[in-house]
């Protein structure tokens, strides 16, 4: 079971990530802007009313659709999407249903697709 603490310290442990200042979600610089790998689910509480961010769910950007895919079709309790997502490499993830080590991985992952190719390969040898 994780939570946005857990979402919160694993995305700022990883190279040059910023948090939102007026919302939650986390990004890191590539060529001069700020690219999102991971933020909170804006969910449709009451119709006509706006959406409002949820703390039970995050989005996680994905490498590709066909990762995104093999989530979904792998398990429907912690990973779901909604049209708004549709053709977009992103999941919603259920945070009260994943374990801390595999939302750790995921966020990694998606950090890795937004940060730049020398940014991870820096982290890549830090890490090895």
């Amino acid at each position: 079971m994780s939570d946005q603490d857990d979402v919160r310290r694993i995305a700022l442990a990883l190279p040059e990530v910023v948090e939102g200042d007026d919302h939650f979600g986390f990004s890191v610089a590539n060529k001069g802007k700020a690219r999102g790998f991971v933020w909170a689910w804006n969910e449709r509480i009451h119709p006509k009313k706006p959406r409002v961010p949820s703390k039970e769910v995050v989005a996680l950007r994905m490498a590709s659709l066909d990762d995104k895919e093999a989530l979904l079709a792998n398990d429907h309790e912690k990973f779901f999407t909604e049209p708004h997502y549709n053709g977009y490499p992103a999941i919603l993830v259920r945070l009260a249903e994943i374990e801390v080590d595999e939302l750790e991985e995921l966020i990694e992952d998606a950090w890795r697709c937004q940060a730049p190719k020398a940014l991870v390969e820096r982290f890549d040898t830090r890490s090895s």
